[in-house]
């Protein structure tokens, strides 16, 4: 079996695109379609379904990579030590990932990993957009919920949980709520969804063990999730937000958890890159870092 031609079908299936493919191997595309051609010959299935868009796995295909892609990235990790190459983390790695986890957990997590790896760079993108990892030449990305995209590796973290909080000055002239239905006493800070229109619900866990949903009575609306630590640290209401964006302010007082009894929404966190980056050594030591869940 022609390794290298296995190599290029790892690349397309990733890539899905024998255009970027090929310009990523530095190959001319009829060449790499060619070479595809010959493996699928030797093996005596077909691997790809073409059309004039783009190009996916069959079945077999999608068997087939899932199978060689961690081998191939063991030959590569075995060249690089027979080769006497680095295998300490060095180089720049691109990274995405929303941009409140981002700017809590991300930055000062590469921070420490920079100051312990002097060659090790990093680039973040740090917004909630969907990016293409292979198209745009990332490395990996954080995200959040189920990860559908089978050409990934998806490799699970600690999950999110939400917290509602509110600073002591506003519990002080408020009042702590004592039920989720309180809540309508109170002046909730809230997040519309710009495709739907609607805000963002709340999620609370009844005695029973079930999720309700719950509209929140707003007294102040934002696009985005950033604003709304600051808005409750100035006093001015309650929020619900992932846990780790306010982990700092509940250790130092500065916000206090309310509804505690009725806490429970969590969501999936996963580190997502393609096979073919498994074995670098400044992605292991993100997904290291990661999986201590310190943060």
């Amino acid at each position: 079996m022609d390794l290298n031609a296995v190599r290029m079908l790892v690349q397309v299936a990733e890539a899905r695109s024998f255009t970027v493919a090929a310009g990523q191997l530095g190959i001319s595309q009829s060449g790499l379609s060619r070479a595809i051609g010959r493996l699928e010959s030797a093996l005596g299935v077909r691997l790809l379904h073409r059309n004039t868009r783009n190009v996916s796995l069959t079945p077999d295909g999608r068997q087939f990579v899932e199978h060689c892609a961690p081998l191939l990235s063991g030959l590569e990790d075995a060249e690089r030590r027979l080769g006497d190459r680095p295998s300490t983390p060095s180089g720049v790695l691109k990274l995405t990932a929303p941009s409140m986890f981002g700017r809590k957990v991300l930055v000062p997590l590469a921070g420490q990993l920079m100051a312990t790896h002097p060659q090790l760079q990093f680039e973040l993108v740090l917004n909630d957009r969907l990016v293409d990892l292979v198209e745009e030449g990332f490395d990996a990305a954080l995200r959040t919920g189920p990860i559908s995209d089978v050409r990934m590796v998806a490799r699970p973290l600690r999950p999110l949980h939400w917290v509602t909080v509110a600073s002591p000055a506003y519990i002080a002239r408020h009042g702590e709520p004592a039920s989720v239905d309180a809540l309508h006493d109170h002046a909730c800070l809230a997040v519309r969804n710009l495709r739907s229109g609607r805000l963002v619900d709340w999620q609370f866990r009844e005695a029973d063990g079930q999720l309700r949903e719950f509209t929140p009575p707003a007294r102040m609306v934002f696009d985005s999730g950033d604003p709304l630590v600051e808005g409750a640290l100035a006093g001015i209401g309650i929020v619900q937000v992932m846990d780790f964006a306010v982990a700092d302010a509940l250790a130092d007082g500065r916000l206090q958890r309310v509804l505690q009894p009725f806490e429970g929404r969590s969501r999936v966190l996963s580190l997502v890159y393609p096979p073919s980056r498994q074995a670098s050594p400044k992605l292991q030591v993100l997904a290291q870092a990661l999986l201590a869940g310190d943060w």
